[in-house]
């Protein structure tokens, strides 16, 4: 369960951010802010307190703030992005994080790591190798995960920007998956909410605290997860879906 998250509010400069989109158009900021609003009452909705963090005009991704650090119930590990455009992103929440853990551990040069590319199943994290992603970044964390008692393994990834693009864990075995991830033999235990491919942006959703928030206007998908046992929350995330973004990179749960 959830009692916490940490979101950042979207800067002007989000217009800028990295993007392998171009095809769906510039972000629109106003647009942005009102999604991200309704983005953070759809947390609260699910009983988490959310704090809110200051727009970085200087750093135009930072609203996805998943990416530099990974918040587990035993540590926290600052990662090193594989952007390098975001490098510096890390300084502007180590700060907050410490604020409230003790065990803050980091990613080192040159290891590279963006969090978008883990996925927590109970005490394991699944870590998928991906241009953001190197095997150095992942070998540090999985060591890292280690000394507190956790486990950690890779993933290849093909197709995809990061591990979360196509899985997301659902609690109770429960895997929504996508495209490339059908087929891997290293999910094959789990059970399976398939994403059919012309709604493969909704295969990253959040389960947070027995609700599943979804992006909004994924009819096959949202029935599927809900016919799996799970009450649905639709958030419209299109802003962001521009620049490669999805429901998960937008916040720290914990």
């Amino acid at each position: 369960m959830f009692s916490h998250a940490i979101v950042r509010a979207p800067g002007k400069s989000l217009i800028n951010g990295l993007s392998d989109s171009k095809d769906l158009g510039l972000p629109n900021y106003d647009n942005a802010i009102i999604q991200h609003t309704a983005y953070i009452e759809a947390l609260k909705s699910c009983g988490v307190e959310v704090n809110v963090l200051e727009p970085c005009e200087q750093y135009p991704d930072s609203t996805f703030i998943e990416d530099v650090a990974l918040v587990t119930p035993e540590c926290v590990i600052i990662t090193r992005p594989g952007a390098p455009t975001r490098r510096d992103e890390v300084s502007q929440i180590d700060y907050v994080l410490r604020k409230e853990f003790m065990n803050i551990e980091y990613i080192e040069a040159p290891g590279t790591i963006e969090a978008g590319d883990i996925m927590m199943v109970g005490s394991h994290y699944y870590i998928g190798l991906s241009d953001r992603t190197n095997v150095d970044g992942a070998e540090q964390a999985i060591k890292l995960l280690q000394k507190y008692g956790l486990t950690g393994s890779t993933v290849e990834l093909n197709d995809v920007l990061h591990l979360k693009t196509g899985l997301s864990y659902l609690e109770n075995n429960k895997l929504v998956v996508c495209g490339e991830f059908l087929s891997n033999p290293i999910f094959e235990n789990y059970d399976f909410i398939e994403i059919p491919q012309e709604e493969s942006y909704a295969a990253n959703c959040i389960w947070v605290n027995e609700f599943v928030i979804i992006p909004s206007g994924y009819p096959i998908s949202k029935g599927r997860i809900s016919d799996a046992g799970f009450k649905i929350i639709e958030v419209d995330v299109s802003e962001f879906k521009k620049l490669d973004g999805g429901l998960s990179c937008l916040s720290l749960r914990y």
